[in-house]
């Protein structure tokens, strides 16, 4: 379909200028906007979606009118900022981020989303003339802690400013445009879900490639909605069978006690891509949930004799390299890691995550699009936003940490992943590949593979600043009606419908089985709701008992120390174990232990349903590799030969309910009842139970919906009663201090705000300033504790403990107006960059910032630096005593040199 076909005369001359023709849905979308809709367009990664956005920035220029073209994060802005740039001259185009102003009155101009809000609550008079905004990756406002900021900016851009919001393929497409057509007025939905290049999907069991789903038999069987590759079915079942049989590996391999599904060993990461290099898959990237994951890998590529470069790419390789990093300061080389980076980037091999240093991860980016480098190892952040697509996406588990625990992918995230697989004009297809092991199940990939949900979510909920720009702008009545229009409330009020019909079928329900129980004042319904109270008190102290014995459980884990033997009583690991890392984290102690069988790993207060306890100590070696198997043989056989023993089971502690007098006295109310006599008892009882689980479903859809109901206005109604308490609303008015706040864009606002109010940060030095401001912003990856008054110097010390104090002080308000509360200041990033803006090395300051032993990542040294400086910049534009202000530029030009200042992008 030519453009001309169904376009008008601007989409005409725009498509004449591409070097390619118009997928049917970029026709559809561009036509709309031509004929003045907004216009929402869904489609997967790499199909082009930009396009449209592009030709809002061709109606702008050719109009005279302005366009904002807004992304996600700064490094896909700098990329747009270059394309358009490269299309219609420097003049025409500009770039504004957080930390960087290009040509910022330009027509058309690139910005990070929030760049866009803070304009929008500030009323700035660039947005005079402005006629498009196209927001790429809208999905974002899933994201739990930025989303807020994209429905901040649909809400408030004027109703005259047409639309481009450009999102990845999401399974509620309508509901979502349902909701823009609702607050922006006529919005046209375009959804395709073709991959522009297909996807071949496969599943690699040791160096054999398997096809996932038997195409032939899908095409004659239309209405089976899987099949599975039936040789890969047949390999499969033959390979359990001879595990079973323990005759699958070589001999001498696998042979030990525990089957040899323990003993399964993947084949080797070098082996793997040289695999895919002989089926010419690659450039691949293969994602590893976890950052040492990555560099384990790629550190075990660098010890094979894998090259994937010719001499004449090394030579292209280095020169991009010294672009990137020539800037570093020498002295920092070797703590960067920097060599072994760059022989593994000339032997066409990398990593990619955001503990790499920015330098290094953008030159990585541009070595992986020109095709230099031909294997890179990442983390699923690579799926998000930055422009790398491959030939091959390879999964080696189908199970990641989100946090909290061990999750298996949803098939949103699975999409998301192999989305990556083809690229556009270069490939005729993509492909991704699963590793298979023991545990993955060939029908649950399918079913990953041919699912396609991936609903949004929003993430929007009024914080202090959001809320004192709403009242600053347009009062309490008004704020809490534009609150009423957002995404979460609309979705809100549509699960509130489907909630509401549901009661009213429990409500008829409960009215039917009342009527077989007597009536509302009959004796059984009365004698129902004591047997529910025996049940709801039996269930509590359940509870509790077990709450007891994780309690106790932990306990004894946290006690243990390096070299104790103890026991584990069940499961898999269970026998004699020795501690080779304790771990003192007395909410969920994981302490690295070694069995008497030779396996080495974490245990959970979840293998001790008694407390754990050391039967004894064991001398162990100051050095013990636990990822050796020899150091693993040798241990274990000093463990068995130590003369502990497993003590017998013990007898399991009596249960709460045999001593609970409410519980004794509830039961003896239940049998002097006249119902328990009743001879068809039991039949009324059956009737009783499903009376009363109905009861408590339909109470707890009562809650929810009064919950959902209306519940952003009462978060924010909270809010507003807070500010008022701490005047920065008087009368319904924002104050000065509340005008100081509405300026500061951080997760502890209120926080920030109260110390630059009460001048608790007066009389610091920049360095000290940025350590103590640092404290509101750093956030541990894992829970640490430190001295309340910890720090470098007095004067952060005391600056700190005033700060935490002011923080206690909001929480204790929060918890009183029932608001969710602010993070707790984090003390471990307070004496690295203390160090950092005294100009002290690198290393040094690495080594202050790293936890139990191990240095920060540079990336992440950096990332935080940036979010300091992000957050100081903010301190000197809006604290009122001349002295911090000041302190706070000096700190900011304090921290920005060496690698915090390279490739800032």
């Amino acid at each position: 379909m030519s453009a001309s076909a169904s376009g008008g005369p601007q989409l005409t001359a725009f498509s004449a200028q591409l070097s390619f023709p118009l997928d049917p849905f970029q026709i559809e979308a561009c036509s709309a906007l031509e004929a003045g809709h907004g216009v929402l367009v869904c489609a997967p990664t790499g199909a082009g979606k930009t396009v449209v956005g592009e030709f809002a920035v061709h109606l702008a220029l050719e109009f005279g009118g302005k366009c904002f073209y807004t992304t996600p994060i700064k490094a896909l802005s700098n990329q747009k900022f270059a394309d358009l740039t490269a299309r219609y001259g420097k003049g025409s185009v500009g770039l504004l981020t957080g930390d960087q102003s290009i040509n910022s009155d330009a027509p058309v101009v690139v910005m990070t989303t929030e760049v866009l809000r803070n304009m929008l609550y500030a009323s700035s008079p660039a947005l005079r003339g402005l006629s498009f905004v196209v927001m790429d990756e809208v999905h974002f406002l899933a994201d739990r802690f930025r989303g807020a900021v994209w429905e901040e900016v649909i809400l408030h851009l004027p109703d005259d400013v047409r639309l481009v919001s450009l999102s990845a393929t999401v399974s509620n497409a309508e509901e979502f445009g349902a909701w823009m057509e609702t607050v922006r007025g006529d919005t046209t939905i375009v959804v395709d879900e073709n991959r522009p290049i297909p996807l071949w999907q496969h599943i690699m069991v040791g160096r054999r490639m398997f096809d996932l789903f038997d195409t032939k038999a899908q095409a004659a069987r239309p209405e089976a909605r899987i099949v599975v590759d039936q040789e890969l079915v047949r390999h499969l079942k033959q390979r359990a069978s001879l595990e079973n049989s323990g005759s699958w590996e070589p001999r001498g391999r696998g042979r030990g006690r525990g089957g040899s599904r323990n003993n399964f060993r993947p084949l080797p990461r070098p082996e793997v891509l040289a695999k895919l290099d002989e089926e010419a898959l690659l450039p691949a990237i293969t994602f590893i949930f976890s950052r040492a994951g990555c560099d384990a890998a790629l550190n075990q590529c660098l010890r094979s004799r894998l090259q994937l470069t010719s001499p004449e790419q090394v030579e292209q390789i280095d020169e991009i390299i010294e672009r990137h990093t020539g800037e570093l300061p020498k002295a920092d080389l070797d703590v960067l890691g920097y060599w072994e980076w760059r022989e593994a980037l000339e032997r066409g091999l990398a990593a990619h995550h955001a503990g790499m240093l920015p330098a290094f991860r953008h030159t990585v980016e541009e070595l992986f699009v020109k095709g230099l480098v031909r294997a890179v190892f990442a983390t699923e952040t690579l799926a998000l936003g930055i422009n790398m697509p491959a030939r091959t996406v390879v999964l080696e588990r189908l199970v990641k940490y989100n946090g909290e625990t061990h999750a298996e992918l949803t098939p949103g995230e699975y999409t998301q992943l192999t989305g990556r697989a083809g690229r556009r004009g270069i490939d005729v297809e993509g492909h991704a590949v699963v590793l298979w092991h023991p545990d993955l199940d060939a029908t649950e990939v399918a079913g990953l593979a041919s699912t396609r949900t991936y609903p949004l979510r929003s993430s929007f909920r009024p914080g202090y600043n959001m809320s004192i720009n709403l009242i600053d702008r347009m009062g309490a009545e008004d704020s809490r009606t534009l609150l009423a229009r957002s995404f979460a409330q609309f979705q809100a009020d549509r699960s509130v419908v489907g909630l509401v019909r549901g009661i009213d079928r429990n409500d008829v329900a409960l009215t039917e089985l009342r009527d077989q129980l007597g009536g509302a004042d009959g004796e059984y319904l009365e004698y129902v709701a004591l047997r529910e109270r025996i049940d709801n008190r039996e269930r509590l102290l359940e509870r509790q008992g077990r709450e007891d014995r994780r309690g106790e459980a932990v306990t004894g884990l946290v006690s243990l120390r390096r070299g104790d033997v103890i026991a584990i009583p069940v499961g898999r690991r269970a026998g004699l174990a020795v501690i080779l890392e304790p771990d003192a984290d007395s909410a969920d102690p994981r302490p690295l232990v070694l069995t008497e069988d030779k396996w080495a790993g974490r245990i959970s207060a979840a293998d001790f349903p008694s407390p754990a306890a050391s039967l004894g100590r064991m001398r162990l070696p100051r050095h013990v590799d636990h990822r050796t198997a020899r150091a693993r043989r040798d241990l274990a056989s000093a463990l068995r030969s130590s003369g502990f023993s497993v003590p017998g089971r013990q007898k399991r502690s009596k249960s709460r309910a045999a001593d609970d007098r409410e519980l004794a006295t509830l039961n003896r109310a239940l049998r002097s009842h006249p119902s328990h006599r009743a001879p068809d008892r039991e039949a009324l009882s059956r009737v009783g139970e499903r009376y009363n689980r109905l009861l408590r479903e339909t109470d707890s859809m009562r809650q929810k919906v009064a919950a959902t109901t209306n519940s952003l206005t009462k978060t924010f109604d909270r809010i507003l009663a807070l500010l008022s308490e701490r005047g920065y609303i008087v009368d319904g008015n924002v104050t000065d201090d509340g005008r100081r706040l509405s300026r500061i864009y951080s997760e502890s606002d209120l926080l920030v705000a109260e110390c630059l109010r009460q001048g608790l940060w007066k009389g610091l030095g920049p360095a000290e300033l940025a350590a103590v401001v640092s404290a509101v912003v750093f956030e541990s990856r894992q829970e640490r504790t430190y001295p309340v008054a910890s720090g470098p110097t007095g004067a952060i010390r005391h600056a700190i403990t005033q700060t935490i104090g002011v923080w206690s002080d909001i929480r204790a308000d929060e918890v009183r107006h029932k608001l969710p509360l602010t993070r707790e200041p984090d003390l471990g990033f307070v004496d690295a960059i203390y160090r950092w803006a005294r100009n002290e090395p690198l290393v040094e300051a690495l080594v202050a910032a790293g936890d139990q032993g191990r240095a920060l990542s540079a990336g992440d040294f950096v990332r935080w630096c940036r979010q300091v400086i992000d957050l100081l910049d903010q301190v000197h534009k809006t604290a009122d005593d001349q002295q911090v202000s000041n302190a706070a530029a000096k700190a900011v030009r304090a921290i920005r040199h060496g690698v915090v200042a390279v490739d800032a992008a």
